[in-house]
Formats: C-alpha cells, sequence, structure tokens
C-alpha cells in the first residue's frame, strides 16, 4: 500500500475530503478527517468506514488548527500528510463588475487563511521529522472560449494566490525534506449543486475541453491524491498536478 503507516490531516469533509480519505485509508494511511460541521463529517466517516478520526476544527481558527495538530502529533507520533480542501466559499456566474467588493475578496482571504494555518501547523512539525507532504487545490482558471459567457468570480485570484503560497513554501521547507504540491483539475462537475442554474453549461465545458473526452472525477482526485502524498513521488515538489485531461497544457 502506498501510505503504509502515515499519518494524514485532511480539512474539509465534503465530496473532495471524502474521496481524498477514502483513497488514502485504502492505501493504508491512519487519517484525521477535521471541518466545522460534525453532522457532515459523520457522515463521511460512515461513508469512509474505517481507520479514520474525525475532529470539529475549524481552519480559519488558529487555536483550533494548532492545538489539534498537536494533538494528532503527539497521539499518532508523527504528522506526514496535510492537505486542505476546504470550501473557498467563493461566488460565480456574477460579472466582476458586478460584484460586491466582499463577495470576490472572501474567496481569497478565506484560501489564503486557511492554507496559511494548516501548512504552518502542519510544518511545524514535520520540521522536526524532517519529512512530510503538504498538498492542497491550485491551478489557474483555464479561460476556455466556451466559457466566456462564463464569469469565475474571484476564484481565479484564489487559485493564483494558492500556487504562490504553494511556491513559496516548496523553497521555504524543501530543504527540511518536506514536499510542498498543489492539484489542478478543470473542474469536478459531481461537485456542482444538482440545481444549480448553469450546471449542465459548465459540466459540457468541462468535457468539451479536454483532449480526451473526460474530466476528472472526484476518485480521480483521491488516487492522484494518493500518489502524489506516497514516497513514490518523493521527487516531485513545488509544481502543480495537471489532472485537467489536457484543458490546460503544460
Amino acid at each position: 500500500m502506498l501510505l503504509d503507516g502515515k499519518n494524514a490531516i485532511i480539512y474539509g469533509g465534503g465530496r473532495v475530503g471524502t474521496a481524498v480519505a477514502t483513497a488514502f485509508v485504502r492505501e493504508g494511511a491512519r487519517v484525521f478527517l477535521v471541518g466545522r460541521s460534525l453532522a457532515t463529517l459523520e457522515k463521511a466517516a460512515e461513508r469512509i468506514g474505517r481507520n479514520v478520526e474525525i475532529a470539529q476544527v475549524d481552519a480559519l481558527d488558529e487555536r483550533q488548527v494548532n492545538e489539534h495538530a498537536d494533538a494528532v502529533a503527539a497521539q499518532a507520533g508523527s504528522i506526514d500528510i496535510s492537505m486542505n480542501v476546504i470550501s473557498d466559499t467563493d461566488t460565480q456566474g456574477t460579472p466582476m463588475v458586478e460584484m460586491t467588493l466582499d463577495d470576490y475578496i472572501r474567496p481569497v482571504i478565506t484560501a489564503v487563511s486557511s492554507k496559511f494555518l494548516t501548512s504552518c501547523a502542519a510544518a511545524r512539525h514535520m520540521i522536526k521529522q524532517k519529512s512530510g507532504v503538504i498538498m492542497a487545490f491550485g491551478g489557474s482558471v483555464e479561460r476556455s472560449p466556451l466559457m466566456h459567457d462564463y464569469n469565475f468570480g474571484g476564484i481565479q485570484v484564489t487559485f493564483d494566490a494558492v500556487e504562490s503560497m504553494r511556491r513559496q513554501l516548496a523553497v521555504e521547507l524543501g530543504r527540511h525534506g518536506i514536499r510542498v504540491l498543489s492539484l489542478r483539475t478543470s473542474g469536478l462537475f459531481e461537485s456542482i449543486p444538482l440545481d444549480y442554474e448553469n450546471r449542465q453549461m459548465i459540466i459540457d465545458s468541462f468535457v468539451k475541453g479536454t483532449l480526451t473526452g473526460h474530466a476528472a472525477t472526484l476518485a480521480d482526485v483521491g488516487n492522484v491524491a494518493a500518489f502524489a502524498a506516497s514516497d513514490w513521488a518523493r521527487t516531485i515538489t513545488g509544481t502543480e498536478i495537471n489532472m485537467t485531461s489536457g484543458t490546460a497544457l503544460d
């Protein structure tokens, strides 16, 4: 198993967090899944089924994040993987000039703040261990001609900010044996609410924009994250892993 004996903290008990946790557990990791909603976490743990512990933690609360990371390190003996996939609370579908500043800037503040807190909390323990992997979602939003009529709000700036953090952390932490990565998809149609007004248009754009005719699924995210967190990927750091099926060409 790729992650046998590894201890992982995953922030976010939604669909992405559950998919990643499921893959990590399958590959032998002990998973600590955290989020703000205990009910959501309990449902996620029920789906995952085994080797997962849940805790109610607000990834925007510095004290809660630090205390939980310290508790995991003390209980499990190490923090080998930290992955932040909480919601960025972004608003999409409205032209920038019609948005309020709060709606536009909120996902930037949420993403940068939470990833700063969770990354630093894990890194303090990883530095002592001289090993570890920190991961998040990132990647600039690809503006396909098919999406000229769609407005992404502040999520483009948000992802660009996350990528800048990824590069900075990779440089600062690499000397301590810590890898920092981001995963980039062209979008996850499974995460779009069924009643979302433009859902089918977005899904169609995901698929049409790929070279392979299929977009990444939640299971794909879990599988790639498990590989990226494993020792098989020990030479990969400071970069984004492109899961766009060719939508974005490197």
